[in-house]
C-alpha cells in the first residue's frame, strides 16, 4: 500500500543495556575487545585450503548452487511488478544483474570466511537502488558499538577503521557466530589439520612419482680380479656409451665390457598404499561440510537408503542457509519498495531444491488421496449395511 503517515521507528534495540556484559577497561564505541572481528590470518587461510583442496572448493561452490533460486510474492499487483522488475535487473557488482547473483556471492563469502558484507549503492536521485555491491572483507570491518545488539560495519582506512555513515545501507551477516564475539565461523573451521595432512599425502606422492616414475638408473662398474685397472677413461667412456644409449631416439643397445651391472633406483621399494588414509580424510572434510560423496563424483559404496538419506540431510542444510540469507533480501526487497513510496507486506517464495523433492511430495499426495477414498468408500458400506 502507499505510504501515508510515516511511522514513528522505535530504537529501543540500540539502546537495549545488556547485563552479562562486563565492564571493559577502556570506554568508546569501538573498544570492547571481546567482540574483536576475525583476522586477516583467518580469511587467507581459508582461502588458500579452498585453493589447495579442490574438494573443499567444489562442496562449497555446490552449497551456492544448490540453494536454488527465490520470488517475491505481495498481494499488491504493483509492489508485486516493483519487486519482480528489481529483482530481475538490479545491477551486481557492475559486471551482472538479478538479485540471485548477489546472494549468491553473498553466501559464498559467508562459507568461506563466516562474514559477509553487502552494500545497497543508491542512485544519483536517491529514490532508487541502482546497485549491490559486495564487499571485499579486507576492505571492512564488522565491530560492535557500544552494545554487542548494535552491530556496525567499518571501513578500514590508512588512518584506522571508521564507521559507515549510513548503516542502514549496509548488509551484514555471521554465520554461527561465537557467543561474545563478533565473529562468524566459517563452514572450514576444523579443516585445516586434517587437509594438512591430506595435502602431506599429496606432496609425498609427487615426490615419489618425480623418484619412482621417472626412472633413474644407477650403473655399477667393477673391475676384475686378472689384474684389470680400474682408470678415469673407462669410467668417463661407460658414462658416455650409457648417455648415448639413454638419449638415443631409436633403439640402442649399451655394449661394454668388464664386469658392469645396471639397476633402477628405487626398484626395490613399493609405493605405499594411499588409497585408505586418504578416503578416512575426505570423510572427514565431506562430514564437516554436509555434502553427499556422490554429487562430488566419489564413488563410494552406498546402498540406495543411505543415499536418500544423505539427500534429505542435504536438504536440511540447504534450508539452514536459506533461512541465513532471508533476511538479507528482505531488507533489500523492503528498502527498494520504500524507495518507491510502498511498505506492501510480502514473502518469499524459493523454489524446489530439487525434482526429487517435488515428485515425492506429489506421490504423497496420490498416496494420501488413495488413502481418503478408501476409508470413505468403507464408511459408505459400513452405513449400507
Amino acid at each position: 500500500m502507499k505510504f501515508g503517515r510515516k511511522k514513528k521507528n522505535s530504537s529501543s534495540q540500540s539502546t537495549a543495556i545488556v547485563q552479562t556484559v562486563p565492564k571493559q577497561k577502556e570506554t568508546g564505541p569501538l573498544s570492547y575487545s571481546r567482540f574483536e572481528g576475525q583476522t586477516r590470518a583467518e580469511r587467507e587461510l581459508y582461502a588458500s585450503l579452498r585453493e589447495s583442496v579442490p574438494v573443499i572448493d567444489a562442496a562449497i561452490c555446490k552449497i551456492v548452487r544448490l540453494i536454488g533460486r527465490f520470488r517475491v510474492v505481495s498481494e499488491d499487483k504493483l509492489c508485486q511488478q516493483i519487486a519482480n522488475d528489481f529483482i530481475k535487473n538490479v545491477n551486481i557488482n557492475g559486471s551482472s544483474k538479478g538479485l540471485n547473483n548477489f546472494i549468491y556471492t553473498y553466501l559464498d563469502s559467508l562459507l568461506t570466511f563466516g562474514e559477509a558484507v553487502g552494500e545497497m549503492v543508491l542512485g544519483t536521485d536517491g529514490g532508487n537502488i541502482e546497485s549491490l555491491y559486495n564487499a571485499s572483507l579486507e576492505d571492512v570491518e564488522i565491530k560492535a558499538d557500544k552494545s554487542p545488539l548494535n552491530l556496525i560495519v567499518c571501513r578500514n582506512d590508512i588512518d584506522g577503521t571508521t564507521p559507515v555513515k549510513y548503516q542502514n545501507l549496509v548488509l551484514a551477516t555471521l554465520l554461527n557466530p561465537k557467543p561474545g564475539t563478533v565473529h562468524g565461523t566459517s563452514i572450514m573451521s576444523g579443516l585445516p589439520f586434517v587437509s594438512s595432512i591430506l595435502l602431506r599425502i599429496f606432496g609425498s606422492i609427487k615426490t615419489n612419482w618425480e623418484r619412482v616414475g621417472d626412472i633413474r638408473f644407477v650403473v655399477t662398474y667393477n673391475p676384475d680380479s686378472n689384474g684389470g685397472t680400474f682408470t678415469k677413461e673407462n669410467a668417463q667412456l661407460i658414462a658416455d656409451e650409457w648417455k648415448k644409449a639413454m638419449r638415443s631416439h631409436n633403439v640402442c643397445d649399451f655394449v661394454s665390457v668388464g664386469n658392469v651391472s645396471v639397476k633402477v633406483i628405487g626398484a626395490e621399494s613399493q609405493m605405499p598404499d594411499c588409497d585408505v588414509p586418504i578416503r578416512h580424510i575426505l570423510e572427514q572434510i565431506l562430514a564437516k561440510l554436509g555434502i553427499p560423496p556422490f554429487l562430488l563424483g566419489l564413488s563410494w559404496s552406498s546402498t540406495e537408503r543411505m543415499s536418500k538419506q544423505q539427500a534429505d540431510i542435504l536438504t536440511s542444510e540447504l534450508e539452514y542457509y536459506r533461512t541465513v540469507v532471508e533476511p538479507v533480501i528482505s531488507k533489500i526487497i523492503t528498502a527498494q519498495l520504500r524507495l518507491n513510496g510502498y511498505n506492501s507486506d510480502f514473502k518469499i517464495e524459493w523454489n524446489d531444491i530439487n525434482l526429487q523433492d517435488a515428485v515425492e511430495l506429489s506421490q504423497a499426495r496420490l498416496n494420501n488421496a488413495q488413502a481418503m477414498q478408501i476409508e470413505n468408500e468403507i464408511g459408505l458400506e459400513e452405513v449400507n449395511e
